[in-house]
């Protein structure tokens, strides 16, 4: 196999994942500048200002199937790399917070798309043995976007009032590189053969994988959209089991509460009674940390699997988030607690947030993957737009201790889903492993049956 190939086209499809977390941890250190520079209520900034973005993902992720479908992965590829630069230059320009909302929205829209497009491709054009540790390339680029966002908002922290349109304009320097990148992508081989288009499935092919392996590739594929239509629903009651693994480990990621801190971060180091620029340098020390844990998630999804790095992260989540819940009393968020926020972030890289896109888009036959992947990520990016929206609100009701308590149960609930649902899925072709996960499960049944 010509692997320096697929990295190449994986590494490019995948800077859009960096494009994800820069424009989604950028508006930390903006935020509270626009709140006070736009007299906003507490709920009026968290729904609007802040989450914007985020309802514009949702529409994306609910509708990103029919781009990626139709118009097929490569040109959704370069669609997304529009919306982000034209995002980025409007929110640096906009004079208010409804102007300054549309754009973040365009911005979310992309990021919706891209949760689709970025780890459906990478998945079709990956072999088995590879498929994790490629697909997390996109989770990779994702943090790798949310710490230099970080260190430009630190750096550009020199502007006063204006701060925050220089750290919200860089964005369109790398949504400018991606865009021109994504040009030289090939398509997905999966997607043309899906449309009759075999003989430049088969080019593209040859460039990564020997002749012979090429045609053992094909047959797989004509064989698998032959057991499958795209025109079948993903609610029949023969993918309900794959429904609720998408749904529950994207459900669970959410509520977490990952991006309620990390929406907040500065925020929330300031209430340790640090200074603005202390606040904003300890969003870096956390963006690094989230860093090394996800490097060091994809290098081992691949070796030890998807199961073992989720139970992995559930038990890291469960101690940090009950740590920081037991330690918050009259300083919500006093020293032991910052410690452990960084203990939660390692736990989310080395677990959920290596492991959740590899894993949606995986489990779905050829022919529903994007309707699959879009299902998956509507969940997420729902649950994504609600949380952060009410968290500045239920901060000053009900208080931080509660609201950590409630996210340790969730996770105690993710560890048992996964010790007794979730399936392993590494290390098998994505035209059978629809029907491993299905035969997985019936086995587990006849043996409850028996016992």
């Amino acid at each position: 196999m010509k692997f320096s190939k697929l990295f190449q086209w994986s590494i490019i499809s995948a800077l859009a994942g960096f494009l994800f977390g820069f424009d989604t941890v950028v508006i930390s250190g903006a935020e509270k500048t626009l709140q006070s520079l736009w007299n906003s209520s507490d709920l009026f900034h968290g729904i609007v200002v802040v989450s914007m973005a985020l309802w514009g993902t949702v529409i994306g992720a609910i509708f990103g199937a029919f781009p990626n479908d139709k118009l097929g992965r490569k040109r959704t590829l370069v669609f997304i790399g529009i919306l982000y630069l034209i995002s980025a230059i409007g929110s640096a320009l906009a004079n208010g917070p409804l102007s300054f909302s549309f754009f973040r929205f365009i911005g979310g829209l992309g990021i919706g798309v891209s949760t689709i497009a970025v780890p459906t491709y990478i998945t079709e054009i990956s072999p088995a043995k590879n498929r994790g540790k490629l697909v997390g390339l996109y989770q990779f680029n994702l943090v790798f976007g949310m710490l230099i966002a970080f260190l430009s908002n630190y750096y550009l922290n020199i502007f006063d009032q204006n701060s925050w349109r220089y750290m919200i304009g860089a964005e369109a320097i790398p949504a400018f590189l991606y865009l021109g990148f994504s040009f030289f992508l090939p398509s997905s081989p999966r997607w043309l053969i899906s449309k009759g288009e075999n003989k430049k499935a088969e080019k593209i092919l040859n460039q990564i994988n020997s002749i012979s392996k090429t045609k053992i590739i094909i047959k797989e594929i004509e064989d698998d959209l032959k057991n499958f239509s795209s025109n079948e629903s993903i609610f029949l009651k023969k993918y309900r089991f794959i429904l609720i693994l998408a749904f529950a480990i994207a459900f669970f990621n959410q509520f977490s509460g990952i991006n309620a801190v990390l929406y907040y971060a500065p925020r929330i180091f300031e209430e340790t009674g640090l200074g603005k620029d202390a606040s904003l340098f300890n969003s870096i020390i956390l963006g690094v940390t989230n860093l090394i844990f996800t490097c060091l998630g994809v290098i081992l999804i691949d070796r030890i699997g998807r199961k073992k790095l989720m139970l992995i992260g559930s038990i890291g989540y469960i101690i940090s988030l009950t740590i920081i819940a037991l330690s918050i009393k009259s300083n919500p968020f006093g020293i032991n607690s910052s410690i452990f926020i960084f203990s939660f972030i390692a736990s989310h890289g080395v677990g959920q947030g290596t492991v959740i896109w590899v894993f949606i888009s995986e489990i779905f036959p050829n022919s529903l993957r994007s309707k699959g992947q879009a299902f998956g990520s509507s969940v997420h990016w729902v649950l994504a737009a609600i949380i952060p929206a009410f968290i500045p609100y239920l901060l000053n009701s009900i208080g931080s201790q509660i609201i950590f308590s409630f996210f340790a149960f969730m996770m105690s609930l993710q560890l048992l889903f996964v010790i007794f649902i979730m399936p392993e899925t590494k290390g098998v072709s994505i035209e059978l492993l629809f029907k491993e996960v299905l035969e997985s499960k019936n086995k587990k049944r006849k043996k409850e049956n028996n016992s």
